[in-house]
């Protein structure tokens, strides 16, 4: 069976995940590299061991996690569409599984908040550990005096993020520390509240309830509100 390990040391899914990363630097985007496409994998699978998912659809998450965003190498405009044909791609030409392939490139398709959704408990706990990724080492810190954007603002505003699963309350918490001196929390959701939205959701899919907390304020109910 294919593993995280073997796509990891696979030189064709590296450079797919180095050009969608520079691709996206160019357009002023936050890292989308090799740092950020690991801990999407790593908290993929670490959602689903906690929710006592069988080992192998663990891996399958991490193996998603890993590989969701190398369809940014063509656009950033429904790169997960792209990404999930790419990745199909070259998981046949490995020889894995077709429902294993399934199981993945249904997750991949499905993490853009613009176009996807929670369909699976793979698919779900993707969406969960790619949106939680916020912190200022993301940001694409510039060499100039042109003020940043509003992505790199917030992600240098972040300075610590945690994802955590509560199995006995059935919760999945996102906790940030976010320093206002930099820039406002609603700058956050001006960019975020569609991916908690689309957090949220995902929760439900996996019999949970999310709950974010900023600067130790639990936002509840509909964050439209806020």
């Amino acid at each position: 069976m294919i593993t995280l390990k073997d796509i990891q040391q696979d030189p064709t899914f590296r450079t797919l995940i180095e050009r969608s990363n520079a691709y996206l630097l160019a357009r002023g985007y936050t890292d989308h590299g090799l740092r950020h496409v690991s801990y999407v994998s790593s908290k993929t699978a670490q959602i689903l061991s906690q929710l006592d998912y069988d080992e192998r659809t663990v891996e399958l998450g991490a193996i998603a996690g890993y590989l969701h965003d190398v369809g940014n190498m063509l656009n950033r405009k429904h790169h997960s569409i792209s990404g999930a044909n790419l990745v199909y791609y070259e998981l046949r030409n490995l020889g894995m599984d077709l429902d294993e392939i399934c199981v993945i490139t249904t997750a991949i398709a499905n993490h853009e908040e613009e176009i996807g959704q929670a369909v699976t408990p793979v698919a779900a706990a993707l969406i969960l550990a790619d949106k939680s990724d916020a912190h200022r080492t993301r940001a694409n810190r510039l060499e100039n005096d042109r003020r940043p954007g509003i992505h790199d603002r917030v992600n240098l505003a972040i300075t610590n993020t945690k994802l955590y699963v509560d199995r006995d309350l059935r919760t999945i918490t996102l906790e940030i520390k976010f320093d206002q001196s930099i820039c406002q929390i609603m700058d956050f959701f001006e960019i975020y509240l569609t991916r908690m939205e689309m957090s949220k959701e995902a929760s439900n899919i996996l019999g949970c309830r999310f709950r974010l907390v900023i600067n130790d304020l639990e936002f509840l109910g509909n964050l439209e509100e806020y």
